[in-house]
């Protein structure tokens, strides 16, 4: 898997808590910036008040409460009142604002993630668990998800709020506003130290998160095998582990968080106290009046949340940057498996497939070493072979799951590197012995999304893969519920949906990967009639370990250690007395009543 980028969004990018926001505000939120423009004046009014309210405080103790001056007390209390419903049309409307930006942005985060990771490569699946995609997904968007309106927040109501405090405090005494403040400066470095930190178990939590949801992933994937074989403690020992690691970077990173907003207190109580020895001094003095200190000391109380809430910003930052890293690594990451420049595929009925010298390992595992193939337009071609031959991986390489380390495919005399990719797989209907079913209605599992069947050839694909022997007798029908994974459907019922799935395709290719397998004798023989009329005029491709359903292909080709030992018909292979008829011997002696062979 390559990491270079080939979108906008998989350009390189670096690290930093800033550059991450600017990606984010880039790629997503900056195209709702009218709605932010208007919860940020929304926010700027609702932090202005906050100054006004503390100024009112002074002609409200010098003027009503002290002088006793009962007309002030009218315009005093009615500007106090204004202020307070301002704050809370201001406040309700700006959060319903930013809630739906929030929401948006994250939904379409949610979207453009999966719909790029649906176009990696098959290996990125196969090293990468379910259950952490499920939480790249979902986990790490969500962090994100309100980044921005905490951003807003700090930007418009709470800067606002401690400007238009400081103002006030500044116009009632210079000296209290210095002495308030005189140990901010000693913040900065703890403020750096501890936004390392918390990005730091930030992301530890978050890699203990995709752990968490691949442990349920498959626990509740495989709970047959984990109560037939007695494993619950074992399992839930694992689960505890993990859950474990999450509590304590959780606690550890929201102490991290805490410990900026809790030295502003100590700092902001310092300030208080100078305050206070300052101002009580001047006030017994008479230098000032109660009403000065009460508006200096209303508005320094009031800058006291908004200065919290601001010192924990940084924390939120790195909270969202280490979830951004990860988004943005996915971002970065591109298929090298992609559709070919050349025009779509060409109307093709009985298509000649040709696999030249293909070679492909996993890792340092040989699977095909050098395959040649030949499967003749509208002919039954089955692969045999002992497990780990490299059939099943033949099949990926003709759908370009997989693509070769050398040699080449071609279809119809045309590369199929030259193809695109959703033609090329248009070609073909894939019927394999583990038939993946979705947790939908029997018919949407049949459909997979399509609307342009009438359902007169739905009904006659149902019929002839004798799912009809089964839904029928079903309270819903066809509007049966599956299940996850097919787990309301037996075994074969499963292999009949997936049946019917290919008969609706009409594709000019068959693969078939042990179709039958899952069929008891009497459904077998049925379902084998319907796809050897399926597969009339077209050609096929059969995986089969049980050799007597491939008896009668037109040519069978017999693989061992990735490569092709054999190939003919069925006589000519028995008579050779090779591969195939030691596989063929083995088999019938088995399954011979007497212990021999057929």
């Amino acid at each position: 898997m390559s990491s270079s980028a080939s979108s906008p969004k998989a350009a390189a990018f670096s690290p930093s808590s800033r550059a991450l926001m600017m990606r984010l505000w880039h790629d997503y939120v900056s195209t709702h910036w009218r709605w932010l423009l208007v919860a940020t004046l929304l926010m700027i009014v609702e932090g202005s008040t906050l100054g006004v309210l503390s100024w009112m405080l002074q002609p409200m103790f010098d003027r009503v409460f002290v002088a006793g001056n009962t007309s002030a007390m009218w315009w005093v209390g009615g500007t106090i009142f204004a202020l307070f419903v301002i704050r809370a049309v201001t406040g309700v409307a700006e959060k319903v604002i930013l809630t739906r930006v929030a929401q948006l942005t994250s939904t379409a985060m949610q979207t453009d993630l999966l719909a790029h990771m649906m176009t990696l490569d098959s290996t990125y699946f196969q090293t990468n668990a379910p259950g952490s995609l499920i939480e790249r997904v979902q986990g790490d968007t969500l962090a994100v998800q309100n980044v921005w309106q905490v951003i807003i927040s700090g930007l418009g109501r709470d800067v606002v709020a401690l400007i238009s405090l400081t103002v006030v405090a500044l116009s009632i005494d210079v000296g209290w506003t210095l002495t308030a403040v005189i140990g901010i400066p000693l913040l900065i470095l703890p403020s750096v130290t501890l936004q390392r930190y918390v990005r730091r178990k930030t992301r530890e939590m978050r890699f203990s998160s995709m752990s968490r949801a691949t442990r349920l992933d498959e626990i509740f994937h495989g709970i047959n095998a984990i109560k037939l074989n007695g494993m619950e403690a074992y399992q839930l020992g694992r689960f505890r582990r993990v859950v474990d690691r999450i509590v304590r970077n959780q606690v550890r990173k929201e102490a991290g968080r805490a410990m900026l907003p809790g030295l502003i207190d100590v700092v902001t109580g310092l300030g208080f106290f100078g305050v206070l020895i300052l101002g009580g001094r001047e006030i017994i003095a008479g230098d000032k009046s109660v009403g000065q200190f009460m508006s200096f000391f209303t508005a320094m109380a009031l800058a006291f949340q908004p200065l919290r809430r601001l010192g924990g910003v940084a924390g939120v930052f790195q909270i969202a940057a280490a979830s951004l890293e990860n988004i943005y690594t996915v971002f970065a990451l591109h298929p090298s498996i992609v559709s070919g420049p050349g025009a779509g595929v060409r109307d093709v009925s009985r298509p000649e497939i040709v696999v030249e010298g293909a070679r492909f390992a996993y890792g340092d595992a040989n699977v095909l070493d050098g395959v040649d193939l030949v499967a003749r337009a509208g002919e039954t071609t089955a692969l045999v072979g002992p497990s780990g031959a490299g059939k099943s991986t033949l099949f990926n390489l003709l759908t370009r799951l997989v693509e070769p380390q050398s040699g080449w495919v071609t279809i119809d005399g045309r590369d199929i590197r030259d193809m695109p990719l959703a033609d090329l797989r248009g070609l073909f209907s894939v019927v394999t012995q583990d038939a993946l079913l979705f947790d939908e209605t029997i018919r949407e599992n049949i459909l997979l999304g399509r609307t342009d069947i009438p359902e007169a050839r739905l009904r006659a694909a149902v019929e002839d893969a004798h799912v009809a022997d089964f839904a029928d007798d079903l309270p819903l029908g066809l509007e049966t519920l599956a299940g996850p994974r097919g787990s309301n459907l037996s075994g074969g019922q499963r292999q009949r949906v997936a049946i019917a799935r290919a008969l609706l395709r009409d594709t000019p290719i068959l693969l078939l990967d042990e179709a039958t397998s899952a069929l008891d004798a009497r459904s077998e023989a049925v379902i084998q009639s319907a796809l050897d009329r399926l597969s009339a005029g077209r050609t096929t491709l059969v995986i089969a370990h049980r050799l007597a359903t491939v008896r009668g292909a037109d040519r069978i080709v017999v693989m061992r250690g990735g490569r092709v030992v054999e190939e003919g018909r069925h006589d000519d292979l028995l008579q050779g007395d090779g591969t195939y008829a030691e596989l063929y011997r083995l088999q019938f002696a088995e399954t011979a009543p007497d212990g021999g062979s057929e």
